[in-house]
């Protein structure tokens, strides 16, 4: 029952600060921008409550009860059109969707990397860094990682799709169970904040197409945060490498975050830094006698 009340009092401020925010923005349009007559009788400044329900095409009572902090439902429709009235840039409208409890609002961080991140990545080697997307997409990474993880970083650029759709003698995750349904977890945590977005859909729509076991386990409806946990990687070219994973998010970029992997030990450590003394004709060499034993019609 605590949990119930906690749950109702953090809705309760979120919509007491939603209305306080609609109040602070609608005293920020003057008349005169929306093509208004100023008059001399208004008490206060920027527009009436009135005037926004208006010219966003809704009902005055329900655009009070908004302000009011009723329990009321918006739709995206509605908050597009008070955004649009209230000429919110995109963060302004990203926090007005969060403070009005719809989740299918895109954040409005950009999506390019940002200057220096590169660097960043370059300057963690010799462990292996990589920036990824929500949809575990490798949007960056330095060589450390393109060499524990040549199938993540220089074929698909997509972790999930290899984990899920490759063979288990060329995946460069040993995986268990728990492992993977922590992965579909954090997608489908992180595919809420993207609902009717066809990108998303589509490749969700792929994913339970091609994997039986990405489809039970994406319909178990299980959502999870990324976890910083032990992963081993498994290389060709030196064997299985077990390495701490530590994931941080990156808030500048929409959805993004960073891997960093560390030796859990000495002995994980020595087989890191043989794999990068070797130069990528001779880790190559290992996969090409791979793929020519076991996948000769490839």
């Amino acid at each position: 029952m605590s949990d119930l009340v906690d749950l109702r009092s953090v809705r309760t401020e979120r919509r007491a600060q939603l209305g306080a925010f609609l109040k602070s923005r609608r005293a920020k349009i003057a008349p005169a921008d929306v093509g208004l007559p100023s008059g001399s009788r208004r008490r206060t400044p920027g527009l009436r409550r009135e005037e926004v329900a208006q010219l966003s095409g809704i009902g005055t009572t329900w655009y009070t009860w908004l302000e009011q902090g009723r329990r009321i439902n918006a739709s995206t429709q509605v908050l597009d059109a008070v955004a649009r009235t209230l000429r919110l840039d995109p963060t302004e409208k990203a926090h007005l969707y969060r403070l009005a409890d719809v989740p299918t609002v895109q954040s409005a961080q950009q999506s390019e990397m940002p200057p220096g991140l590169a660097a960043i990545l370059t300057q963690l080697n010799p462990l292996p860094a990589v920036l990824l997307t929500a949809k575990y997409d490798v949007l960056a990474h330095n060589d450390a990682y393109a060499a524990l993880c040549p199938g993540f970083a220089l074929t698909t650029k997509s972790v999930l799709r290899q984990v899920f759709l490759t063979p288990d003698c060329c995946n460069p995750y040993v995986h268990n169970s728990h492992d993977l349904r922590r992965m579909v977890a954090y997608l489908r945590g992180a595919y809420v904040k993207y609902f009717g977005d066809p990108g998303w859909q589509s490749f969700v729509d792929e994913m339970c197409s091609k994997s039986a076991l990405f489809a039970e386990l994406w319909a178990s409806n299980d959502v999870a945060v990324p976890a910083n946990l032990v992963k081993v990687i498994q290389n060709l070219a030196v064997g299985s490498v077990a390495m701490h994973m530590t994931s941080m998010s990156l808030p500048v970029i929409d959805g993004a975050w960073v891997q960093v992997f560390t030796p859990v030990d000495d002995t994980e450590s020595a087989k890191l830094t043989a794999l990068l003394a070797m130069t990528p004709e001779q880790r190559g060499a290992s996969w090409q006698a791979h793929v020519a034993a076991a996948h000769p019609g490839d």
